[in-house]
């Protein structure tokens, strides 16, 4: 993945869902006649591939304001932007353009012009980021929070603000070290948040999962960077303060809802600012022979008034899930910061070359 990706990945990752209604309002408003199908050993069957990928964003455009869903005429408007998009974005590279990424023009994406124009991008073709806004019982959705605005809410006052990328550090510092990256430019986890919790489609890629079910627990497999989270059923939190990677999750039934717990989530993870003291609580129910509901809620009474949350309802994939070989021939890490060194020898040049010259001896500096 080029450079231009991998900062928009991260940028993704910091973004990546909020509750006008209560989550259980939400998340159980299903079809009265579905009945979902149960396993060999009688749980409700969530088993088998699934797809968040979608047009609509997480957080709503500012000017739709309080909408929640969009007309019909917009859903086609959208749509077919994306046909028209793909076309322009397949046609054939200019083998003598230049290394820098070109000029944003036509159909295709600001995000996805920078991620394909510079050498080692990828063409549009090789994007799976969704082409359908994301449809709740029917209702294609502005956005997949669901607060009022559709907006995170305002944090608390006095309560700190995100650290960003890099930690805070920011600029230059960031590239230092390999460890200053971004976990998902790392290939220890998957970039964005499709892992969660609470999990996202990252907006380029990958955006699809397996669900496998046992009487003891449920594992979610993660195309991208094939994360797993492992969710013991009927268990406790554990109590050695250990932070793994996707938090420590629990679950259980509630009916035909799948309930998991999260807590214990590493800074790294950080969700909007919030790992110390966030909880999530996500619900994964069966709507439909081809819907997934799944309904999330975030709390963190030191940064938010009260919780907040989303919705969506995944699809079903259209094939299997195979190995993401996220590192396989992958160089561009190494590049990166051998190109902050290579920056850093310009400045420190170019500062030399500015620095007022010592006087000679028995002489004095020049004007």
């Amino acid at each position: 993945m080029n450079r231009a990706a991998l900062f928009l990945a991260t940028a993704l990752c910091a973004a990546p869902i909020a509750l006008a209604l209560p989550l259980e309002a939400a998340a159980q408003t299903k079809p009265a006649a579905y009945k979902a199908p149960r396993t060999a050993f009688g749980q409700p069957d969530l088993g088998g591939f699934w797809s968040n990928s979608t047009l609509t964003p997480m957080i709503r455009p500012a000017k739709l304001g309080d909408r929640l869903v969009h007309t019909e005429d917009e859903v086609k408007a959208m749509e077919q932007a994306v046909v028209e998009e793909v076309e322009e974005g397949n046609k054939p590279t200019d083998p003598n353009a230049p290394a820098e990424a070109p000029k944003v023009t036509g159909n295709v994406r600001p995000e996805f012009a920078a991620a394909g124009g510079d050498v080692g991008g990828y063409n549009r073709g090789w994007l799976d980021p969704g082409h359908s806004v994301m449809r709740v019982r029917g209702e294609p959705r502005t956005s997949l929070l669901t607060t009022p605005n559709g907006q995170v809410p305002p944090r608390r006052a006095g309560a700190p603000a995100p650290a960003g990328f890099g930690g805070g550090r920011g600029g230059m510092g960031s590239f230092d070290n390999p460890e200053n990256r971004s976990l998902g430019e790392r290939c220890i986890i998957g970039f964005g948040r499709n892992g969660g919790p609470p999990m996202f489609p990252n907006g380029f890629y990958n955006n699809n999962y397996q669900i496998v079910q046992s009487p003891e627990a449920v594992t979610i497999l993660v195309e991208m960077n094939h994360d797993a989270r492992i969710i013991p059923l009927n268990a406790k939190h554990r109590t050695d303060g250990v932070r793994p990677y996707f938090g420590d999750s629990i679950g259980w039934w509630e009916g035909d809802t799948l309930v998991v717990e999260t807590t214990h989530i590493p800074q790294r993870q950080a969700f909007m600012g919030s790992w110390e003291n966030l909880k999530v609580t996500e619900r994964f129910t069966r709507v439909a022979k081809d819907r997934l509901h799944y309904a999330f809620q975030v709390e963190d009474p030191t940064l938010w008034e009260k919780p907040w949350g989303g919705e969506y309802e995944m699809s079903p994939l259209n094939g299997v899930i195979y190995e993401y070989a996220c590192h396989e021939g992958n160089y561009a890490l190494e590049g990166i910061l051998g190109g902050a060194r290579h920056q850093e020898k310009e400045q420190a040049e170019a500062a030399a070359k500015a620095a007022p010259k010592a006087p000679a001896k028995g002489g004095k500096a020049s004007d």
